[in-house]
């Protein structure tokens, strides 16, 4: 956890409670953060010239430097995103937190944002009528910017359109996951082990279909964890992975990320669709017949599934062991189900 300076947090609060402040009391909450970040909700009382106070607050996100596989400058992307205009590229309804404050410590690698805490609904606690919000307003937000691409002509720390592809290769490269479906002691069904053979032999003309799909900015970690209904708005946190990427890609994510299982299938039938409504408000994309949402979860998740499903309990005690096994396993067959959902 990161020490907190007094005057820094007082020339935030400043800028975020649109007034002088002369001294602040605060305390901080540990909040989810990403893979390196260390995410504090900082709050307490900060007093103003007049002798008021007013409570506040506000979340500081700390990124050390690491290197993600092929991307290694996302750790500070976020940070370049918000010294950038790529915040007036938002809307209301679509938005992410207003940043106040940020700081590149070049000797330590590291970045420090300061910025708005929103008060909503995140994580498996999204509605079905939210993720589909969720999903159209990304599309809208990816068509915009698509039919108006300037916009993005600045920004050039992006991570790069073939990401999804290395990193299906990569994992499908990784014999211990490669061979285990293929190997009689494995535990997962055989049904969804073909699933998972049948795309890896077809994976060169499945690339190539996902390859005519309309280039577009991606979030590239558009997970419920990192969207928060508010106030009927939806607002997006965590943007490090953002880059560019097929039409869809986010989609994947959406429905199958650390996924409401129960769900899984009725959110797929909903979101795919309102995703593309909101794209194709700016763009023409009716020639469009082949989504390739249901192969490009299999790329991103398919292999990871299967790893998870051999590391599930790690020690722990054998039934959180299996409960973790059956829950991955179950995550496939909502992914086998879907392919013949239209």
């Amino acid at each position: 956890m990161n020490e907190i300076k007094a005057e820094t947090l007082i020339q935030v609060l400043s800028k975020m409670l649109g007034t002088e402040i002369i001294c602040v009391d605060f305390h901080t909450k540990q909040l989810h953060g990403g893979t390196v970040g260390d995410v504090q909700l900082v709050m307490g009382n900060a007093k103003t010239t007049d002798g008021g106070e007013l409570p506040y607050k506000i979340v500081l996100k700390s990124q050390k430097k690491w290197e993600r596989y092929s991307d290694p400058d996302s750790w500070r992307r976020e940070y370049d995103f918000y010294k950038s205009n790529f915040g007036a590229l938002f809307y209301e309804s679509f938005r992410w937190p207003e940043c106040y404050h940020v700081e590149m410590n070049e000797e330590e690698n590291e970045t420090q944002i300061w910025m708005e805490y929103i008060d909503g609904i995140s994580g498996l606690d999204l509605t079905g009528d939210m993720y589909k919000q969720a999903a159209e307003e990304l599309g809208r937000f990816q068509g915009k910017l698509y039919a108006q691409p300037a916009y993005l002509q600045n920004l050039s720390n992006l991570s790069k359109v073939d990401y999804m592809k290395n990193f299906y290769l990569h994992y499908r490269s990784w014999n211990r996951v490669y061979d285990y479906i293929r190997s009689d002691d494995c535990v997962i069904p055989q049904h969804l082990c073909k699933m998972l053979i049948d795309i890896d032999e077809n994976a060169d003309e499945i690339i190539n279909r996902i390859e005519k799909l309309p280039i577009v900015l991606c979030h590239r970690d558009f997970w419920v964890t990192n969207i928060i209904s508010s106030d009927g708005k939806i607002i997006v946190i965590d943007w490090d992975t953002s880059g560019w990427g097929y039409l869809g890609e986010d989609m994947a994510s959406l429905i199958a990320d650390e996924a409401d299982i129960e769900h899984m299938v009725e959110y797929y039938r909903r979101c795919v669709p309102a995703y593309y409504k909101g794209f194709s408000e700016y763009v023409d994309i009716s020639h469009i017949t082949d989504n390739c949402v249901y192969e490009m979860i299999l790329f991103l998740f398919g292999y990871r599934l299967v790893e998870w499903i051999m590391d599930a309990g790690s020690g722990n005690e054998i039934q959180d062991t299996d409960d973790e096994r059956t829950l991955h396993i179950q995550t496939l067959q909502k992914v086998y189900e879907m392919k013949n959902t239209n």
